[in-house]
């Protein structure tokens, strides 16, 4: 009897975890072409994976996300590593700006091509920059404005809980 009163404790702790989490997906729509029209982030230290397409040059995509006073932020650019995006030489990356709330900005430079698997999705991707800095308390505006077309992903904070987004 204890042996099966055992077996059944281990089964409903291994039944109740919680599974390992990846960035949440948020889809950037074509119509997201300033940081009012496109998404919120609500928590920027969550881990978000900002997935975009572009058809062409000088298209722009955008999204907000909420920091409080000394969180960090913490910004990486991503390509999947495939044709045609992997194929992309440095100027035909895409541009992200950050702006904060007291209207500072930073672009994200471009300084790596590092390869990186990312089991969940169980797909291959390139980092192309990455950076961490200390927020101020607001919202923070993320302007990507392509120089070529391709899929890229703006990978937005790295606590691996749920997170919420919201659209106007």
């Amino acid at each position: 009897m204890r042996k099966v009163l055992a077996l059944l404790v281990i089964a409903f702790l291994s039944l109740s975890s919680s599974p390992a989490h990846s960035h949440q997906p948020v889809q950037l729509k074509s119509s997201d072409r300033t940081p009012a029209a496109g998404p919120l982030l609500v928590d920027g230290t969550v881990s978000y994976a900002v997935n975009m397409a572009f058809t062409k040059s000088k298209q722009v995509r955008a999204f907000r996300a909420g920091f409080s006073t000394d969180d960090p932020i913490a910004l990486q650019l991503l390509i999947y590593d495939e044709k045609p995006e992997k194929n992309l030489a440095k100027r035909q990356l895409p541009i992200v700006k950050v702006i904060s709330p007291s209207g500072e900005s930073f672009t994200l430079p471009i300084t790596e091509r590092t390869p990186f698997y990312e089991p969940w999705g169980k797909r291959n991707y390139l980092y192309l920059g990455r950076t961490t800095r200390v927020a101020e308390a607001g919202i923070y505006s993320f302007e990507i404005t392509s120089r070529a077309p391709g899929r890229f992903i703006v990978a937005v904070g790295e606590r691996e809980v749920p997170g919420e987004v919201v659209r106007d």
